[in-house]
Parts: C-alpha cells; sequence; structure tokens
C-alpha cells in the first residue's frame, strides 16, 4: 500500500502534467534573461514609455518556466503596457529537490541580476506555484532591504565634523522605505503552496488521512524529494537549527521574512478546497481547522466559477486573533507557523473544482500548468489578474 501510494506521489510530481513549451501568441516576445524567460508586449517595449513593474513567476516541485505560460501570456494581453513577465527557470526538474534555502538563495540572484539588466523597473511582484510559494518567501526575505527614501534634501554633508553630526541626525529623520530588490514590493501571490508543510493530519491529502502513512511519509520524505522533502515535513536540523519552516515565519538576523512579506501591498493565497492530493486545504490557506469555511457558506461567482469563497483579512482582524492568543505558549508547530505568518494580512481564494472533469489534478489546474490538461482553472488565474494591483 505505502510502496503504491509513493510511486504515485513520484509520479505526480514528475512532471506529468508539465506543459510543453509552444511558440508564443503573436505579439508576445519571449526573452531569454539570467537563465529565465522574460514575457512581454512586443509593441510597449519598442515605445517610449516601456512597463515598469516586474513580476517573478515561480514553478512548484519538479517544475520549470513553461509551467507559468498560459498565466503569463494572459497577464501580457491585459497589461501589455504596465508588465513584464520573468518566468523564473534557476529551479527546474530536480533542482527542486535541493531544498528551500538553496532554491531560495538560486532565485534572489536570478532576480537580482534581471533587475540589474533592466534599470527601468520600478515595482516587483511574485506569483509562486506550490514548492515555488516557499521558495518566493524565502528569497524576498534575502533581497528585503529597509532603507532611507532616496531624493530627500540635506542627505549628505560636507566633510567638516559639525556637517557630518547634522547629516548622520538628518539620515536618522530620513522617512524609510520597503525595498525588495531594490524595488517597490506589490503583489505576493501563491497558487497551492503548502505554507504550513505538508506534515499533519491530511497536509499531504494523497495520504487519505491515515495516521500510519502520514507518519511514514514524514519518515521517507527526503528519499522522494531530496532536502525539500525533509523542508516540508519539517524533519530537517541543519546544524542544530529548528526546521526552516518554523524559522520562515519571523525574522533573523540577515533574513527578514516577515518584514518581507509586510512590505507587500497585497499577499494572497489561492488554494484548493478539494481534490488537490498534493496540498491541504488548510496548509496552502494559512487556517486552522475551524476556519475553513463551512461547505454551506460556499459560493458561486458566475464570473469566476471555480472561485467559491474569498476572505480579505485586515489589520484589525489580526489585532483580535492576536489579542486572543497573546500569552498562550503552544508547542503545536502548525500553530507557530499560523501565528507567524499571520502577523500580516492575506487575502485567502478558495478555489474547488469539484464539478469539473479536471477535478483530480486540481494542484495543477488552479495554476493551468498545460491549457490542454488544467483549461478549467483558466477562470482563477483571470481572477488573479483582475485583482492584481500594476
Amino acid at each position: 500500500m505505502q510502496h503504491m501510494q509513493m510511486a504515485w506521489f513520484r509520479h505526480m510530481i514528475s512532471g506529468c502534467f508539465k506543459s510543453t513549451e509552444l511558440p508564443p501568441k503573436q505579439g508576445i516576445k519571449v526573452e531569454e534573461n539570467s537563465g529565465g524567460q522574460d514575457v512581454f508586449d512586443a509593441d510597449a517595449m519598442n515605445s517610449k514609455v516601456s512597463p515598469e513593474h516586474l513580476v517573478i513567476m515561480v514553478n512548484g516541485l519538479m517544475g520549470s518556466a513553461a509551467d507559468w505560460r498560459f498565466a503569463a501570456e494572459q497577464f501580457v494581453k491585459k497589461l501589455p503596457d504596465k508588465l513584464i513577465m520573468h518566468r523564473s527557470e534557476c529551479n527546474y526538474s530536480k533542482l527542486t529537490f535541493d531544498g528551500v534555502d538553496m532554491m531560495g538563495e538560486r532565485l534572489a540572484q536570478e532576480v537580482l541580476s534581471v533587475v540589474k539588466r533592466r534599470p527601468e523597473i520600478k515595482k516587483i511582484s511574485f506569483v509562486a506555484h506550490s514548492l515555488g510559494g516557499l521558495v518566493a518567501r524565502y528569497a524576498i526575505g534575502r533581497l528585503y532591504k529597509h532603507s532611507p527614501k532616496l531624493g530627500q534634501s540635506g542627505l549628505y554633508a560636507n566633510s567638516i565634523t559639525e556637517e557630518v553630526t547634522n547629516s548622520s541626525m538628518q539620515y536618522l529623520k530620513q522617512p524609510c522605505e520597503d525595498r525588495v530588490a531594490g524595488l517597490e514590493p506589490m503583489n505576493f501571490i501563491t497558487f497551492a503552496t503548502p505554507h504550513l508543510g505538508s506534515r499533519g493530519h491530511k497536509q499531504l491529502p494523497l495520504l487519505c488521512g491515515l495516521p500510519f502513512l502520514e507518519e511514514r511519509a514524514s519518515q521517507t520524505a527526503h528519499l522522494v524529494a531530496g532536502r525539500s522533502g525533509k523542508h516540508l515535513f519539517l524533519t530537517d536540523n541543519d546544524e542544530g537549527k529548528r526546521p526552516l519552516l518554523l524559522r520562515m515565519v519571523d525574522d533573523s538576523d540577515d533574513l527578514k521574512f516577515i518584514s518581507a512579506l509586510r512590505a507587500f501591498k497585497r499577499r494572497v493565497a489561492y488554494a484548493n478546497a478539494n481534490y488537490d492530493y498534493m496540498v491541504g486545504w488548510r496548509t496552502s490557506s494559512i487556517r486552522r481547522q475551524n476556519e475553513l469555511p463551512k461547505s454551506n457558506l460556499l459560493v458561486i461567482d458566475e464570473k469566476y466559477p471555480h472561485v467559491v469563497y474569498v476572505e480579505r483579512e485586515t489589520t484589525n482582524n489580526i489585532q483580535n486573533k492576536a489579542s486572543f492568543i497573546s500569552g498562550a505558549q503552544t508547542s503545536d508547530v502548525e500553530e507557530v507557523m499560523i501565528q507567524g505568518l499571520t502577523q500580516v494580512p492575506w487575502e485567502r481564494v478558495d478555489v474547488s473544482f469539484q464539478k469539473s472533469k479536471q477535478r483530480y489534478v486540481a494542484h495543477n489546474t488552479i495554476q493551468v500548468t498545460s491549457y490542454w490538461l488544467n483549461s478549467d482553472g483558466t477562470d482563477v488565474v483571470f481572477h488573479m489578474i483582475h485583482n492584481f494591483l500594476v
């Protein structure tokens, strides 16, 4: 039984639902850049005012830049003069087994290279699928800076001691701004990302919620997915440190995970409410079990028929929750991660393909990994684009 489950899991992540790269649509140009691919409107790039908003698209386990082909082209069609899409390819295929931290470092370096080659860019957003969401969270923690605003008068002074002292005081009083890769952070969006890991009851639905299978998967995940498997099941213990996903719910000396998330104007978690055998609903929507919408609360939106519930968390909601749990100590790692990640507001968008013929591949359909196999997720991609801050 266990052997069959693990074999099926390996088959699922090995790219059986991956898209085949085809020529881009007319008017859309794809250009190799820093190991990834820039997707943009050819006419917009030739105009006097070129797009100033860079969107980094990150694939999941055993994925590639091709997985975001459909969504990237739809973004460019809808907002041709606003966006440059960069489909990252520094972590593809078996490189996704290297661990969230190593993948995050590679992504951070790729982003910096892209930004260096495109000096006209002023804003940045991230759109990530599955494991890619964790990689993106790590990368922004590395890329985050809290710096004084540029262009303020009196920032630099002459070399006279008194003026240097005055300048230092002025520097300290300068209004500061949050930057990711030196750019203004806008949207941070994840699709079916295991934010709380895959450890825990029904967090990897493929295992049918059977305790002995879930325990065994935790012990053997590294055999299937390498260091990434250890990170997903929180079994890593590098140099005696806490599991990486636990460390990623707060700031550390050199990695500002939460400050980086807070810097974005929007944080959105798209989650499959059912039929996702890779990532459970709780972990992808960053909720406790009792916070999941009940079935009788799920509503149908005619414009987006597979978007069944939208929850917009406000700062007041967070403060109320914080006061409710203040002083409470917990050893439950899932609760620790929820408390850490919900220090900042999230929009949660719940998706259901229950009536779709493609429901059994919901993990890929939510992203439209391949249009021919996952086209029913088109409305979910459009929902993201129509709500995107530019």
